[in-house]
């Protein structure tokens, strides 16, 4: 869901846009409604780490889906075009999902009933099998693999994959797995990608045969099977690349295939008679096709599926949620209610300090007690769109503590401003002090400013609100001289490993325009901590991650955790199988089915 230069500004500024949900101003806080938003605890239930799964675990077909029919088209409702279609350019949440339905990797995640993950293989017999130093990983192609052309998979594909990521076109996909094989500048390595001939070595990456393919890396990457799972690591043949082209016709691999697409306008799919069930543990190919109308803004979605009539009700919202505003109309009704999924999505909203500015913890501490979440939550769609946040590691992640709390952010939902006052005169702060508070100018940013002024103003600032453009927000905000002293940001995992989020946002070495380091925190603790969890394996690294996010929290501070986003769906009463993805945090798309074909 999310952006290149380090997972970074362009999926941010998607992440917020599609983490904040647009959510103003509902009624979901309606006295008369039954409490179904998802808690903290729920989402605790399911932060376990993700387990690695062998060859036996990685076979198909997938489990079947009880009840589950074939045939039939599920109308997919959608408010604009796909961000891309070409798998190396793929690194938001829409494009994420149709991933799915039609592309293949190394190894993809897998969902229990119950939303707990496994990395099983995909294209490959399994999820990998490491060196003891975790620095070599070697794959092993299945057989029956093909494409929509009925070109069989083969190592030269994988590495050709690969290597097209080097490329200059390639400018929004992931950039983790380039950048442990060649370093950060990893385009001088392969600046043409390989298509003038030239590869990577194979002291970085070789393919001995048709069958294996073996990543060698100068650190330990334990999380490679779970990078590779990302659809931007898809497979794209070879012999189908068509370079910048094949953003607007990929070859599929996956149980469905493009076979009409109108720019803006709409996308048929239609059953890949080439996929091999057999060869996939995640997918199934029950209706005969999807149809993507790209047209239909989120307010028509939800009032056409809380109707259910006609096309509507074979239809799921793909990536767009409920209209905050008919919130009340889903919770309320049962009949409709049935219909939705509801869960936390991986993004945490946080006030991020900018300590080239705002050097003294105090202050800091003082603000961050100040907020009230109950008040920002409120502006982003009350119970439904989020709860107040203790840290800065989301519900969605393993290692997850419900209960950790440190600044009291559910015992004063409306802030203690008792308690920050307090701070701030220990602090020596003259009342009037300007503090420059920079928003997003989409409807939350601006609901959200005017809370924060309040509570500045409340606690003795005299806040200056500067307001910036969505389109440039994080890219400003990225500068690292910025004239900004605070701002609210938004970050969401890459995968389910605090790895994806304390790194790139918390890691004093990746201080520059255009990193994610948006409060510039550079300390040796944190730098060492994660250096050393980096090193060891998911289960493994998780006291580390604790220990590391426990430092930035309490003892350094350079964010407020505000609150956890969460997410509303509704899907016609016609579609079945629907659940909730916490890979994805959005409906799952693997095991949709209508009941009546």
């Amino acid at each position: 869901m999310k952006p290149l230069r380090s997972r970074s500004v362009r999926a941010i500024v998607v992440a917020a846009a599609a983490g904040s949900l647009a959510l103003t101003g509902c009624s979901s806080n309606d006295s008369k409604a039954k409490d179904e938003s998802k808690s903290q605890e729920d989402a605790q239930l399911q932060s376990k780490p993700v387990q690695y799964v062998d060859a036996a675990g990685s076979n198909g077909p997938a489990e079947a889906i009880p009840g589950a029919k074939s045939g039939g088209t599920i109308n997919v409702f959608m408010e604009s075009d796909l961000s891309h279609m070409d798998p190396g350019q793929i690194y938001v949440s829409d494009a994420g999902q149709f991933s799915n339905l039609v592309h293949r990797g190394l190894t993809n995640f897998k969902e229990d009933k119950d939303g707990n993950l496994t990395i099983v293989g995909d294209v490959a017999t399994d999820s990998g099998k490491a060196s003891p130093d975790k620095k070599t990983w070697t794959f092993t192609l299945k057989d029956g693999v093909k494409d929509q052309n009925g070109d069989p998979i083969t190592s030269a594909d994988v590495r050709h994959t690969i290597e097209r990521m080097y490329a200059k076109f390639i400018a929004d996909g992931p950039s983790y797995i380039q950048s442990w094989l060649s370093g950060k500048d990893y385009r001088k390595a392969l600046p043409d990608g390989p298509y003038k001939g030239k590869g990577l070595p194979d002291s970085v990456l070789a393919t001995p045969d048709a069958k294996t393919v073996v990543f060698k890396f100068k650190q330990p990457q334990p999380d490679l099977p779970q990078a590779l799972a990302m659809p931007g690591y898809s497979i794209v043949p070879k012999k189908a690349d068509t370079k910048e082209k094949y953003d607007k016709a990929p070859v599929a691999l996956g149980p469905y295939k493009i076979a009409d697409y109108k720019p803006g306008k709409s996308i048929k799919l239609v059953k890949n008679d080439q996929w091999d069930a057999k060869t996939d543990a995640v997918r199934h190919q029950y209706p005969d096709g999807f149809d993507f109308t790209l047209t239909i803004d989120q307010s028509s979605q939800t009032k056409r599926l809380i109707a259910d009539q006609g096309d509507a009700k074979n239809a799921i919202q793909f990536t767009d949620s409920v209209d905050p505003a008919m919130i009340r109309d889903v919770i309320t009704k049962p009949e409709v209610n049935k219909r939705s999924v509801k869960g936390f999505q991986p993004y945490v909203w946080q006030l991020t300090f900018n300590l080239d500015k705002m050097k003294d913890k105090k202050v800091r501490d003082a603000i961050t007690y100040a907020i009230p979440a109950k008040q920002m939550i409120a502006a982003d769609g009350g119970k439904y769109g989020g709860e107040a946040a203790g840290g800065l590691m989301g519900p969605t992640l393993p290692g997850f503590d419900a209960s950790y709390d440190p600044y009291e952010k559910l015992k004063f939902p409306n802030g203690n401003l008792e308690k920050a006052k307090e701070l701030l005169k220990e602090a020596g702060v003259k009342p009037g002090t300007k503090l420059t508070y920079a928003h997003s100018n989409t409807p939350r940013g601006q609901q959200q400013a005017v809370i924060i002024a309040k509570m500045l103003e409340k606690i003795g600032f005299d806040p200056q609100v500067k307001e910036i453009d969505r389109a440039t927000y994080y890219t400003q905000v990225g500068v690292v001289k910025n004239s900004y002293d605070l701002y609210m940001t938004g970050w969401g995992q890459d995968w389910p490993s605090p790895s994806t989020v304390i790194t790139p946002v918390y890691d004093g070495k990746l201080i520059y325009d255009g990193a994610s380091n948006y409060s510039h925190i550079n300390d040796e603790q944190v730098n060492q901590g994660i250096e050393d969890a980096l090193a060891l394996d998911p289960t493994a690294a998780l006291p580390k991650w604790k220990e590391v996010h426990k430092r930035i929290v309490e003892e350094i501070n350079p964010a407020a955790p505000v609150y956890y986003s969460k997410q509303i769906q509704l899907s016609g009463s016609n579609v079945g199988g629907v659940r909730y993805s916490t890979e994805s945090s959005y409906i799952d798309i693997n095991n949709l089915y209508l009941k009546q074909p």
